[in-house]
């Protein structure tokens, strides 16, 4: 009888135990993060994984109530290394482990193919950085960006080049992957349509990769048609090489770009090839004078929690994050099928100021920033849409 009673007593402990378990793993929500936290472009990668991080440590500091429950979120961040094949694998991996939204990818070029994954698993993705319009002209009723796109950003590179720094001979380069030739192409596409006006013409149109680090060739073709501008549509990682080379070979023409080459680690890369005030970029996002307090603050908490100085997009892979959580506790559950709808008319404010999207999952109403470099510092030159 004794025995009997402790077999019983035994198989109800276990019982309880599993129950407390299931309990445990239901009252946690599983959020993906992939970027390229490897190769040349790592520091990018890591910046948007640490402004993910600094959300779900905010969360669960303060307790995350959802429908009446309470949660916890874990970030399950992969490594894409920027490249497509990769991307897909890490995707994968985050649907086979049942996360319940995505912050991601880093690059155009990595997201568009990862996109298709998501979809299929019916997860939501916000990316805080790729910007190739394709991204969300697939339709999928999943994907979500929260910064402005290539549409926006070349157009309103070219506008400024011609009007407000009135380059009249441009020449172009893109490194080819979907980000670089998008931003490229929609920057050559409006010099092309309305530089008549101004002057304004492309002299010269080269190719390259997001790996070289010999441009040598393709900036003697450009010299010879003696621009007063260079384009670029690629990373940090190609451009910094471009600009040294371009001061070897005596260009010290304005060079100007999109946000991938305005990060702040330019000045590092590029050593003394850059001049202050040769480069001109562009961050695809922007803050009113009313969100600056707040932006500030992120910056200075994210050096305390990091100890490094925000790169490009943290913010707005924090706000990404937030946004997501935002829709969860509207819809009263992190059911990616129940809490979508929400995400898809969510109107959040957050550090970078509100988010909502488009029937495509584009932010509306996205700023732009304008930026340049003196004195190995960033500095905004202004915000525009």
């Amino acid at each position: 009888m004794q025995l009997i009673v402790k077999t019983v007593c035994g198989a109800m402990a276990l019982a309880l135990l599993g129950a407390a378990g299931a309990a445990t793993a239901q009252d946690t929500i599983k959020i993906g993060h992939v970027a390229a936290t490897s190769s040349a472009i790592a520091h990018l990668g890591k910046d948007n994984e640490n402004g993910a991080r600094m959300a779900v440590d905010e969360l669960n500091a303060k307790g995350l109530v959802i429908g009446g429950k309470k949660y916890k979120i874990v970030l399950l961040a992969e490594d894409d290394a920027g490249d497509p094949k990769q991307a897909t694998t890490a995707a994968q991996k985050l649907a086979d482990a049942k996360v319940q939204g995505v912050i991601g990818h880093q690059t155009s070029g990595t997201t568009i193919p990862a996109s298709r994954i998501y979809y299929d698993a019916g997860i939501p993705q916000i990316t805080p950085s790729a910007t190739s319009p394709q991204y969300t002209r697939q339709r999928y009723n999943t994907t979500f960006r929260n910064i402005a796109n290539d549409e926006q950003l070349g157009p309103a590179l070219a506008r400024y080049a011609m009007q407000t720094l009135r380059a009249k001979r441009i020449a172009v380069v893109d490194d080819r992957t979907a980000y670089g030739k998008g931003l490229a192409d929609e920057f050559a596409k409006t010099v092309k349509r309305t530089g008549a006006a101004s002057g304004a013409a492309i002299v010269s149109t080269q190719y390259t990769n997001d790996k070289a680090t010999d441009l040598m060739a393709i900036l003697t073709a450009i010299k010879a048609t003696k621009p007063d501008m260079v384009f670029f549509g690629g990373m940090d990682a190609v451009a910094a090489p471009m600009l040294r080379q371009m001061k070897q070979l005596g260009i010290p023409v304005k060079f100007m770009g999109g946000d991938g080459m305005c990060s702040d680690s330019v000045p590092r890369l590029a050593g003394d090839g850059m001049i202050d005030g040769q480069v001109i970029c562009a961050e695809a996002g922007g803050i009113e004078p009313a969100q600056e307090k707040g932006m500030a603050d992120f910056r200075a908490a994210y050096k305390k929690r990091f100890g490094v100085e925000v790169q490009t997009y943290a913010a707005y892979s924090y706000d990404a994050l937030m946004t997501l959580v935002d829709a969860m506790q509207q819809a009263g559950t992190p059911e990616p099928a129940k809490y979508l709808p929400f995400l898809a008319r969510i109107k959040h404010q957050g550090v970078t100021g509100m988010t909502s999207f488009d029937a495509r999952g584009d932010v509306q109403d996205g700023a732009i920033t304008i930026h340049t470099f003196k004195g190995g510092k960033r500095q905004k030159l202004a915000v525009i849409k």
